[in-house]
């Protein structure tokens, strides 16, 4: 099983993978998957951008994803998930992760054409630094799709569960790894340090 040195690393061996690949952008999920897709986008010399999607957790366990919300505010639920813990705040919980998303796309996109128009009719690679339950990466799928692009993922990492949810949801997949024994992405990184607003921020400069 492979272990990536850091997220740089990780880019650089998806970069070679997608070397022959026709796209038009590369789009990073904040905040770890934007220093891969940014390494992905250098050498492929296409322009990178983002998009922002956030996992909605529950209360009492925050890395629970009981789902995802995108730009559009759409969701992307665990429904059994959500039967099985009597979840009665939901909205609240979304409504909290939708300001999260437009201070982040405010922060980072700034004076940016808006996504929506900007990936409709094209390819783009859509890059996060792993998956551990692919919500907030199907989410950012589902939202592409909704807006007319073509989307190829590239993910380093991901439990074959989750590859399996996702593939079909795609036009082209690539995942480096698929661990039989997944607990966390982390795992898969000697150097698995958090991303800050500013390090995304200099990433898009």
């Amino acid at each position: 099983m492979k272990i990536f040195k850091n997220r740089q690393a990780a880019g650089q061996v998806l970069a070679e993978r997608l070397q022959n690949t026709k796209a038009d952008l590369v789009l990073g999920i904040p905040r770890g998957g934007v220093v891969v897709a940014a390494e992905i986008a250098h050498e492929l010399n296409l322009p990178l951008d983002i998009i922002v999607t956030r996992k909605i957790g529950a209360s009492t366990q925050p890395e629970l994803a009981l789902g995802a919300v995108d730009p559009d505010g759409e969701t992307v639920l665990d429904q059994a998930l959500l039967d099985q813990l009597k979840i009665e705040n939901l909205k609240l919980k979304i409504d909290e992760e939708m300001k999260e998303i437009k201070r982040r796309e405010n922060l980072y996109r700034h004076t940016r054409p808006g996504l929506a128009k900007l990936v409709n009719g094209k390819t783009v690679i859509l890059v996060d630094d792993g998956m551990a339950t692919g919500v907030t990466t199907l989410a950012a799928v589902k939202y592409l799709k909704r807006h007319g692009a073509k989307v190829i993922l590239a993910v380093p990492v991901a439990p074959q569960e989750v590859v399996d949810k996702i593939r079909s949801e795609v036009d082209e997949a690539i995942f480096l790894e698929i661990p039989e024994y997944f607990q966390a992405v982390g795992q898969f990184y000697q150097s698995f340090d958090p991303v800050s607003d500013e390090e995304v921020v200099q990433y898009l400069k």
